[in-house]
């Protein structure tokens, strides 16, 4: 076996460790369209690594764009949307019930320029327990409020 088989081998292995007890995340996106995602599929997702500041500290997270997740689903993208696509939006759910709220506007890339992952490694560690195996980041938020935890399910709503 070559280093790069041996290398890529041993990237899947420790990544799909990732699941300890949770092993996935569901996408429900419009017009009933849903898919459930687990670490070995996001491990076929181009990964970025982003170095941001968590509660003062600075942290390097891994893990791949949330855009290129949703993608998965169908989303309120097109001409079709047009004049309604601003009033969609995305809920987080972590598996304690914490909740975030994303604008529709704030992910697509026809409105703004916004980059928010789903991460399971932080400092080239797993995400310990008490946050992961999936969790959002928000670079930029002074609180980040909208870093959901044990991320379990992301929903593409229009607001009623």
């Amino acid at each position: 076996m070559t280093a790069f088989k041996m290398t890529l081998a041993f990237g899947l292995v420790a990544f799909s460790g990732v699941c300890r007890g949770q092993e996935s995340f569901t996408i429900r996106g419009l017009g009933g369209t849903s898919v459930v995602l687990s670490a070995a599929d996001l491990a076929k997702f181009p990964h970025k690594t982003v170095t941001t500041t968590d509660h003062g500290a600075p942290a390097a997270f891994d893990g791949v764009l949330l855009a290129d997740v949703l993608a998965k689903v169908d989303l309120p993208l097109g001409d079709r949307f047009h004049s309604t696509a601003a009033g969609y939006y995305v809920l987080a759910e972590g598996s304690d019930g914490y909740r975030a709220l994303f604008a529709w506007a704030e992910l697509d890339a026809t409105f703004m320029d916004k980059a928010i992952y789903v991460v399971t490694s932080r400092d080239g560690k797993l995400l310990p327990a008490k946050d992961g195996p999936f969790q959002l980041v928000v670079p930029g938020e002074k609180r980040g409020g909208r870093w959901v935890r044990h991320l379990i399910t992301l929903t593409v709503q229009l607001a009623k």
